[in-house]
């Protein structure tokens, strides 16, 4: 099946410019709302964004094609970089910050997309057990490890391991049928 997003990977390891841009015009929407979701601010989920294309193109070259696609190696970038962030960010025992007065709503156009794909995505993951659906959301829109999901479902780690990777693979069919 033809990878269109790997293909302008390819080219971005080449110090292909145009090519460049053209990603980061067809994925950049997907990967807000992946940082959106799992930071929750606005503001550092742009900032995430732009370090995300930073590592991309710095690491294009590492990038192979034969081990997933290239939305997939993006996605994992993205989670990796705001799972970071998260950890660094200092604990908050106050009501009263500021960050909690932005306006962190998307806008219109993103959000429509955003519904359809939210709902062809609900419809896989009605597909997957309820603990498995569970282990995948909070691996990857809450940025839990898995050793806190192994516990918090009293499984084994490589239990954990073969939910999760076995749940992408029956998302991925189910969103490319």
């Amino acid at each position: 099946m033809h990878d269109p997003v790997a293909d302008l990977i390819t080219k971005c390891a080449a110090s292909d410019r145009a090519a460049f841009r053209m990603l980061y015009r067809d994925t950049s929407a997907k990967l807000m709302g992946v940082l959106l979701r799992m930071l929750g601010e606005r503001a550092e989920a742009e900032d995430a964004l732009q370090e995300v294309y930073t590592r991309v193109w710095l690491r294009a070259g590492r990038y192979d094609p034969a081990k997933g696609r290239g939305m997939t190696w993006m996605i994992a970038i993205a989670r990796n970089l705001a799972i970071d962030r998260l950890r660094a960010r200092p604990e908050s025992h106050g009501d009263d910050d500021m960050d909690q007065v932005a306006d962190t709503a998307p806008r219109a156009e993103t959000r429509l997309v955003a519904q359809g794909e939210a709902r062809r995505m609900a419809d896989c993951f009605a597909t997957l057990e309820p603990d498995r659906a569970a282990a995948v959301r909070g691996a990857y829109l809450n940025g839990m490890s898995y050793i806190e999901l192994a516990d918090r479902h009293s499984v084994p780690l490589n239990t954990m391991r073969t939910w999760l990777r076995r749940s992408l693979l029956r998302l991925k069919e189910c969103l490319e049928a």
